[in-house]
């Protein structure tokens, strides 16, 4: 039995910048899951963050050339989704929304989801989902971005340093407060 070579990273962005194609599919499988998962805690819109994973695959594709094997894929991948979602959160902030109770009769044309019933044990569960993604919402970006990095992604502190372009005693600190500020929101809600 043969044992099947797994390419790194940078072996596959390297693959992908003299013409390998499938090198590209395979660093979008790998990574497409997991930006959504970062992108999301972001924006907290699905769609929003579906659209961002793609621009970043645009870029991913568009851009190969830029990456230079002086940092890890991962990280050259993830600033690149980050900066997405950031300059998606300003756009957010300068849109006006118009709220349902804003609309008039004619405006209001949409369905109502279907009722199920759920165990009490899933309805906690997206209770507190619901609760933690609000919570993180809450947190100023900065504080934001780090815990999402750590905590949900899992990335080492070291890769998150080198993305987010600060020394790491600040990210170990931004993560340290995002955590008491995240627990402080929590109990709350107790």
């Amino acid at each position: 039995m043969v044992k099947e070579y797994i390419y790194t990273d940078e072996e596959l962005i390297a693959r992908f910048q003299q013409g390998d194609e499938q090198a590209y599919v395979e660093l979008v499988n790998r990574y497409r899951n997991r930006l959504m998962a970062f992108v999301y805690r972001y924006v907290n819109d699905m769609t929003q963050a579906e659209d961002i994973v793609q621009d970043t695959m645009v870029k991913l594709y568009t851009h190969r050339h830029f990456y230079k094997e002086i940092a890890k894929f991962s990280t050259w991948i993830y600033t690149i989704a980050g900066n997405l979602a950031k300059t998606e959160l300003r756009k957010k902030k300068r849109r006006k929304v118009t709220s349902l109770s804003q609309m008039g009769t004619d405006d209001k044309d949409y369905d109502l989801p279907a009722v199920f019933q759920e165990s009490d044990t899933e309805i906690q569960g997206q209770f507190t989902e619901q609760r933690l993604q609000a919570a993180i919402q809450e947190l100023p970006l900065h504080f934001r971005t780090v815990v999402i990095m750590r905590d949900i992604q899992e990335l080492s502190y070291e890769e998150i340093s080198r993305i987010v372009d600060v020394p790491l005693g600040t990210v170990k600190s931004r993560i340290n407060r995002a955590r008491l500020q995240l627990q402080k929101a929590l109990k709350e809600y107790r």
